[in-house]
């Protein structure tokens, strides 16, 4: 028996319904991934679920005496007290009792002095939960970062734990080690569950079920999200060839009424009236929403070296060192990732990569002609009382994009803002629309170095799926702070880790190319592309005892072969290195990549033989 039951339900605010008319059902035990565009009604459906709003038409319909556990995508207002107690206060009674003992003895104690083992219990559980969230109980939630007031009420829902849980984005603001912790908690919650999520690896891991929000229809996909993806990709074809082929039969019926006109000729009214309806149909169809087009603005080449850090040290509390002895060298068009728990210090290391923070000790040197656009992670770049537009151009009409000047309204559509929401405060804007005007803001600038710090906070998955496409294919440096383990994966080529004691590990690839090394593998002992294969030496026995006259001429010339082939490799390096090769279009440098390939080839080769003919000599 479903534990909840949705049918026909409907709801809007003042536009298109964002629900419309549909039927949706969550069965015991299920982990369902509920997945659609920013702005495409997912959160208003989690409220309907949740009963914090009412449908304006349908019935939901519930199992009786149902424990529902929900985290919001924002922040009620009035949350105030102590972190665990805010967090105990939906255990009912039980919660209540932790309480009074909390301001009494200290929960736990007594808790075990009341010799109540489900008290104990409850109090163990939530202290677990929040220990593996990273928050203080004692802490007071009003003095708590948006955040980390989050996390409280999601420390609250899963200390429930529910028969049913519905969870808004529980990711978000979540460091890597607290994510993977959730995953492993929910994968083993015996609960059903709905989630919101743009996290694709979260996703991928977790849920059993798929179900789309889009154009305020729901589509049950009923399969593992790598499934979806595939079915999802195939029924989106099938829509857009089923619909081209309607506007063309469409386009044939108007020709014929409007011939027919022109020479007064007796019209089949069974042809117009099939038209007329061919017409209401097309005007109430709600089109796919289109995707954001997203264009850095490059700016002109920096320094080959954009920075080199030397020995670096940095502490806000000397028992507590962030960095400790860090050395590093960036270069120009490396895509570097930064990962480690909330706190660690990862914006601290940007300031400092960045020079706007003052190394303790160490020094570091900065490139030349560095070009910074930054993304903040905070938004403290947007100024929520102002529109949009004023946000984005300071009142202007016009930006300069690309060296053409281009209308903000024109500039933002590619954002997927609507003329409308151009002049909306960004106070109303959701998650999603906010850090879409971040980038916006972020990409109006010509820049050689771009500085991300979380951009992917509740971006739905085609707009992650661009910024993945146009970070790859920057042709400057990127600094990227990111949870996302997928998006990490895609994008970055090395990956600098806090790890704790001021320690800053440096690994090659992304998150599950730290993971593999972390291990135990270190870099030099992950799988390497194969090199040729050396000759063969014979077995001693079939050797000649002593090299002939041609050999000794080879074996003599052999050093020379070498120096010319080194020299030879050192002037295409320095060649490639040059930023006017690249200038002249890609045909060149393509060349000279490949002639360094056939060098490697060539020397290793020769050395193989060089080792073979003095082992003859003896």
């Amino acid at each position: 028996m479903a534990l909840i039951n949705l049918f026909d339900v409907s709801l809007a605010f003042g536009g298109p319904n964002l629900l419309d008319r549909i039927g949706f059902r969550v069965q015991p035990g299920e982990r369902v991934c509920l997945l659609g565009r920013n702005g495409a009604g997912k959160s208003s459906l989690l409220k309907v679920l949740a009963g914090t709003i009412p449908p304006d038409s349908g019935e939901v319909s519930r199992e009786v005496g149902l424990e529902t556990g929900y985290l919001p995508q924002n922040v009620p207002g009035g949350m105030e007290g102590e972190v665990y107690e805010v967090a105990a206060q939906e255990l009912g009674p039980m919660g209540d009792t932790l309480i009074d003992l909390r301001r009494g003895q200290g929960g736990a104690q007594s808790a075990e002095q009341g010799n109540d083992q489900d008290l104990w219990l409850a109090d163990r559980r939530l202290r677990t939960v929040l220990t593996r969230l990273g928050l203080d109980p004692g802490s007071r939630v009003e003095t708590l970062s948006g955040g980390l007031k989050r996390r409280v009420l999601l420390a609250r829902a899963l200390a429930m734990s529910p028969q049913l849980l519905l969870l808004d984005e529980p990711t978000n603001h979540l460091d890597i080690k607290a994510i993977v912790w959730l995953e492993e908690f929910l994968a083993n919650y015996q609960g059903a569950m709905v989630f919101i999520s743009h996290d694709r690896a979260f996703a991928r891991n977790l849920a059993t079920r798929v179900v789309e929000l889009d154009r305020g229809s729901i589509y049950d996909w009923n399969c593992p999200y790598d499934e979806f993806l595939r079915r999802r990709e195939e029924a989106l074809n099938m829509e857009q060839e089923q619909r081209a082929k309607f506007d063309k039969m469409m386009t044939q019926e108007e020709a014929w009424l409007n011939r027919g006109l022109r020479a007064r000729r007796t019209r089949d009214e069974g042809r117009v009236r099939r038209l007329m309806q061919m017409r209401e149909q097309r005007a109430k169809r709600r089109e796919v929403l289109g995707s954001a087009r997203l264009q850095t603005q490059q700016a002109g080449l920096s320094g080959k070296v954009v920075a080199e850090v030397n020995e670096v040290g940095f502490a806000y509390d000397d028992a507590h060192p962030l960095i400790k002895q860090f050395s590093t060298l960036i270069l120009r068009g490396d895509k570097i990732g930064i990962m480690g728990p909330n706190g660690s210090g990862k914006t601290t290391l940007l300031k400092i990569l960045l020079g706007g923070l003052e190394p303790q000790s160490g020094d570091i040197r900065l490139g030349a002609n560095l070009e910074i656009a930054y993304f903040d992670q905070m938004r403290e770049e947007l100024d929520y009382d102002k529109t949009v537009q004023e946000n984005l151009a300071e009142g202007q009409d016009t930006l300069v994009i690309g060296g053409r000047q281009r209308h903000v309204i024109s500039y933002l559509k590619d954002f997927l803002f609507s003329a409308d929401r151009v002049h909306s405060p960004v106070r109303v804007l959701s998650g999603g629309e906010r850090n879409r005007l971040l980038l916006a803001k972020l990409f109006a600038k010509p820049a050689n170095l771009l500085v991300l710090d979380e951009p992917t906070n509740d971006l739905d998955r085609d707009t992650l799926l661009l910024l993945e496409d146009l970070l790859v294919e920057f042709e400057g440096t990127v600094l990227l702070v990111s949870h996302d383990r997928q998006f990490l994966n895609n994008v970055v080529a090395g990956t600098l880790v806090l790890e704790g004691g001021g320690v800053v590990g440096e690994y090659a690839g992304g998150y599950d190319d730290w993971l593999a090394q972390r291990a135990g593998a270190s870099p030099s002992e992950q799988p390497k592309a194969p090199k040729p294969a050396k000759a063969k030496k014979r077995p001693p026995q079939d050797r000649p005892r002593k090299l002939s006259f041609n050999q000794k001429r080879e074996l003599a010339g052999l050093p020379q072969r070498i120096e010319d082939l080194e020299r030879e490799q050192a002037e295409l390096h320095q060649r490639v290195s040059d930023p006017e090769l690249y200038a002249k279009g890609g045909k060149e440098a393509a060349a000279i990549s490949a002639r360094l390939e056939e060098l490697e080839r060539e020397m290793e080769e020769v050395f193989s033989r060089w080792e073979e003919l003095e082992a003859i000599e003896g």
